[in-house]
């Protein structure tokens, strides 16, 4: 049975989820005073999307296998971008963000 919209999100925010917990094991809990680090950090990220998403385009760069790393290399972005996020909720004193 095809799912609804709102299990399709769930499904993607699950994944970025798991993503921040993974990269919490891994580097610990960042902060940067520099956004600049942020900066870098996500835009290596988007690299690596750009390089995943090069073979569906049909353009010839990219390894074979990059294509299939393209919903990956999405969910780290993602998950980098909750890291800087979490960083501002923090430094405002926010526990929410408002719609």
């Amino acid at each position: 049975m095809k799912k609804g919209i709102t299990e399709e999100i769930e499904d993607v925010l699950l994944d970025v989820l798991k993503e921040r917990v993974r990269q919490l094991g891994k580097f610990g809990h960042q902060r940067h005073k520099n956004p600049g680090v942020w900066l870098a950090i996500l835009g290596e990220e988007f690299g690596e999307v750009c390089q995943a998403a090069g073979p569906v385009m049909g353009l010839g760069t990219g390894k074979p296998t990059d294509a299939d790393d393209l919903y990956t290399e999405l969910i780290q972005v993602a998950a980098v971008a909750v890291a800087w996020a979490e960083q501002i909720a923090e430094e405002r004193g926010q526990t929410n963000v408002k719609p």
